[in-house]
């Protein structure tokens, strides 16, 4: 089973990401400029979600994609929701990505 925090808890290892927490999901997304640059970030969070065997929901778009973690086995948000959440912030930003939020 999947570790839970407290809202406090995960804001406050968020802080300074795009991802804030919205009820039960964690929603973070990055403006890239184009749409080649939101599918180079897009390759690049599929690769740290398959490394953790955690999978976002992800939006797609014109120089802009976003991410909506949650641990649905529990259905809400967990360590493993906020870890993956700071290691795409990581790969994103690592791109260019700039942070929306």
């Amino acid at each position: 089973m999947s570790e839970t925090m407290t809202p406090d808890e995960i804001e406050q290892a968020l802080e300074g990401t795009s991802f804030d927490l919205l009820g039960d999901v964690l929603l973070g997304s990055y403006a890239t400029g184009d749409f080649q640059g939101a599918v180079r970030v897009l390759d690049a969070a599929a690769v740290v979600a398959e490394q953790a065997n955690h999978h976002p929901d992800v939006r797609l778009g014109y120089g802009r994609i976003e991410f909506e973690l949650s641990s649905h086995d529990v259905d809400t948000v967990t360590r493993r929701d906020v870890d993956l959440a700071l290691r795409i912030e990581q790969v994103a930003t690592g791109l260019g990505a700039t942070p929306e939020n």
